[in-house]
């Protein structure tokens, strides 16, 4: 009979990380592409095919895409860290998330449209109110009404998407990499984008930038921005996470100490 499954212990309280490590991350995204560029490619372009397909389903596509955005993600960074252990990197490893936590990062998936369709109706109910409010004054102060209300309604929306994309940016990594729960993942991923704002302010600035530029080329520098930022990603959530994993036990912490004091449990 094979052994039960020991459950991976949760995952700790991020570390600091300071801002200029954002381009420490995009440099290892580089580095980890370089290794491989012709299996990422292929990955990136399957990834941008399947987005792309589940996006035009008829009724759920706008549903479809954001439940398996946190999937595919998922399996990139388990090809990130395949060429960080010094293997080789599979193309068919962008379904690893599927393979091996498919049930927690749809739940992942899940929350994440959830949070969008929220975000939304926020938005929209603070647009519209202010809308009818406008309507109802008439004249000038009307129409300064509704479109204030409406520049609200989209910097909630805004705000909101802001906390969303916090939830979701290191919650595939936690659920694929350390087992976590998904909305304990979600939970740490805001406290880890919180907790070290500049640098991952840093990091979307640049993302942003290189997102243009991977415009330009008919979209097809997108082939090679989408693995390096799953590379980037994926050292993100090793600087910001690994170094604070649990330590192994010492060969004598069994042993009494010295001073007599009881060893800890």
């Amino acid at each position: 009979m094979p052994p039960p499954h020991r459950p991976h212990p949760p995952a700790p309280a991020p570390g600091d990380v300071a801002p200029a490590h954002a381009l420490n991350w995009l440099a290892e995204g580089w580095r980890l592409f370089m290794k491989a560029p012709g299996a990422w490619v292929i990955q990136a372009l399957i990834f941008f095919l399947i987005i792309a397909a589940l996006g035009m389903l008829p009724l759920l596509g706008w549903a479809a895409a954001p439940i398996a955005l946190p999937v595919l993600v998922a399996g990139m960074l388990s090809g990130a860290q395949q060429l960080d252990r010094g293997e080789g990197l599979r193309i068919d490893s962008l379904f690893d998330g599927i393979r091996r936590h498919a049930g927690n990062l749809l739940l992942v998936g899940a929350f994440h449209l959830l949070g969008l369709l929220l975000a939304a109706l926020a938005a929209a109910a603070i647009g519209g109110s202010a809308a009818l409010t406008g309507m109802a004054v008439g004249a000038l102060a009307g129409v300064g009404m509704a479109a204030g209300g409406m520049m609200l309604g989209v910097a909630v929306f805004t705000v909101l998407w802001a906390l969303l994309m916090m939830a979701l940016w290191f919650a595939p990594a936690l659920v694929m990499l350390h087992e976590v729960a998904p909305l304990d993942a979600m939970r740490l991923s805001v406290r880890a984008c919180f907790h070290n704002l500049l640098a991952f302010l840093v990091l979307a600035a640049l993302l942003y930038v290189g997102a243009w530029v991977a415009m330009l080329p008919a979209g097809l520098g997108m082939l090679v921005l989408i693995p390096v930022t799953a590379g980037a990603l994926y050292a993100a959530w090793k600087e910001t996470f690994s170094p604070l994993l649990a330590l192994p036990t010492p060969p004598d912490a069994d042993a009494p100490a010295a001073t007599g004091d009881e060893p800890r449990i």
